[in-house]
């Protein structure tokens, strides 16, 4: 598949574009270059956006950082306020959290994880395993899965809003909250409102699980093609607490290869510079995260619910655990690697938030209201890493004695899926594209292979280094008049 990356004489192939892509957030597309029998001779996911994160943060004061970059996206706006108020915290001295503060935080992330992986599942990838990859595309959407299945649409939005009510709850509103802050939070939660939670979490649980069995049973039904469908050999890597279960919020860099073998383990999200690094490639404005010890051809890896559930030692959540268990089943021991197993992945990730969410409003510290902790030693340079719905996410910055961010580096969900998610296109263009006639129905495989790994392409629109610019003049007609190109160099 590598091959398909790029293709020894493109000026004499033709090029198909999927522009833009659907059903997901953010704007990308996907070129495809053909030869006159539609042999495939490359494919790319190309992000076509560029909003500069990274660049206009340095300068701002580094208390404000937590509020402007929940602006990258709409989606999973809690997971970048959480990623950076974990560094801002080191940044202003606070090494620990009272109680109150951290489980408040946790019950808001792990909010924003049923909420997104509902939209995600019901929303953006229940029309095609409901109704088919080449079903009529007017219909294949989350209207046409509301016309044939009412009830398991209702129960989607039901999940999201409720997610949704755990982040108002917590961060003040449900999109674009403020409710961390550096050493802590700054909203109690009252009995009613933990009381008004606590009365629907049993139903979210029994909803959450029912989306589980779905998955399994649809697998069943085809087994070669869910499990086949977009694999390929991949190493993985999420976060993992001091016993190796999964922690969403917090925990060590966790890497294993393709078999299920130790990479890394246990390595301080701090120092992850030590055994991440990326590339830039000038056809996208999405880095490329690898493994320095592996180098750029080997030591890519996947993130997310797929990678997550299959490195950490268990879940540590009852019915999710069981899950969880007869998922690994599929592999007798060894990972799986299929796109469409993302999918189950991400809903028994959705059950273990919900039954995470019953247990916190459980707890007595919920309801406390010890928000902050005692300041200590300030400091110039921070990491927070968090487990965001899609993946690990980092946030790094230095701040200098005038309280200023001079350095923000942020690697996002989607990024350190950015190889993964080439592979899995070119996997797909491979098996159903290659020497086909094309459909509507074909492309859109293309697209369901994009789709499994949720990507938000809004959060991963940043680059290092000099941008590439292509730049062509075209007459009225269409014809090409003239080019100007500026390489990475800037030349």
């Amino acid at each position: 598949m590598a091959s398909l990356e790029a293709a020894a004489s493109p000026e004499k192939l033709r090029r198909i574009a999927i522009d833009p892509l659907t059903r997901v957030e953010g704007h990308g597309k996907v070129t495809l270059l053909l030869d006159a029998e539609n042999k495939v001779h490359q494919v790319r996911l190309h992000i076509v956006e560029f909003r500069g994160f990274e660049a206009f943060i340095e300068g701002r004061p580094y208390w404000e950082v937590p509020v402007t970059v929940q602006r990258l996206c709409g989606i999973c706006p809690v997971s970048h306020h959480l990623a950076a108020i974990k560094a801002m915290d080191a940044i202003a001295g606070y090494s620990h959290l009272t109680p109150t503060a951290e489980k408040l935080r946790r019950l808001m992330h792990y909010g924003q994880i049923l909420q997104s992986h509902a939209v995600h599942f019901f929303h953006l990838a229940s029309p095609d395993l409901l109704l088919g990859f080449d079903s009529e595309p007017t219909r294949r959407n989350i209207v046409g899965v509301a016309a044939e299945f009412p009830d398991l649409a209702k129960q989607g939005v039901l999940l999201r809003k409720f997610g949704q009510e755990v982040i108002r709850h917590t961060a003040g509103k449900r999109i674009h909250g403020v409710g961390a802050i550096p050493g802590g939070v700054n909203k109690a939660l009252s009995e009613p409102e933990r009381d008004s939670l606590r009365s629907e979490i049993d139903q979210m649980i029994l909803w959450a699980r029912d989306a589980v069995r779905m998955i399994a049973r649809l697998h069943e039904v085809h087994p070669a093609f869910y499990s086949g469908f977009g694999a390929f050999r991949a190493n993985m890597m999420g976060l993992v607490d001091r016993h190796g279960a999964l922690d969403l919020y917090h925990g060590s860099l966790r890497a294993r290869d393709a078999d299920g073998g130790p990479i890394f383990d246990h390595i301080d999200y701090s120092t992850y510079e030590k055994v991440l690094t990326e590339e830039i490639k000038p056809w996208t404005y999405m880095k490329f995260p690898h493994i320095r010890a592996l180098g750029p051809e080997a030591g890519w890896y996947r993130v997310g619910p797929l990678a997550r559930i299959q490195i950490c030692a268990y879940l540590p959540s009852e019915l999710a655990e069981i899950e969880r268990r007869d998922f690994l089943a599929l592999g007798a021991g060894k990972p799986v690697h299929g796109a469409l197993l993302y999918h189950w992945a991400r809903m028994i990730e959705a059950l273990h938030a919900a039954e995470v969410i019953r247990d916190l409003l459980d707890d007595p510290d919920i309801a406390g209201t010890e928000l902050m902790a005692e300041r200590g030693e300030r400091q110039q340079e921070a990491v927070g890493v968090i487990e965001a719905p899609r993946g690990t996410l980092f946030h790094h910055y230095r701040v200098g004695e005038d309280d200023l961010v001079k350095f923000c580096r942020l690697i996002v969900s989607t990024t350190n899926n950015n190889q993964a998610m080439n592979e899995a296109i070119r996997a797909v263009a491979s098996e159903y594209v290659d020497g086909r006639v094309l459909t509507e129905g074909l492309l859109n495989h293309i697209e369901v292979a994009i789709r499994a790994y949720d990507p938000c392409l809004s959060c991963a629109t940043h680059a290092i280094g000099q941008m590439p610019l292509e730049v062509d003049l075209v007459d009225a007609d269409g014809a090409l008049v003239d080019r100007r190109r500026k390489n990475l160099g800037g030349a």
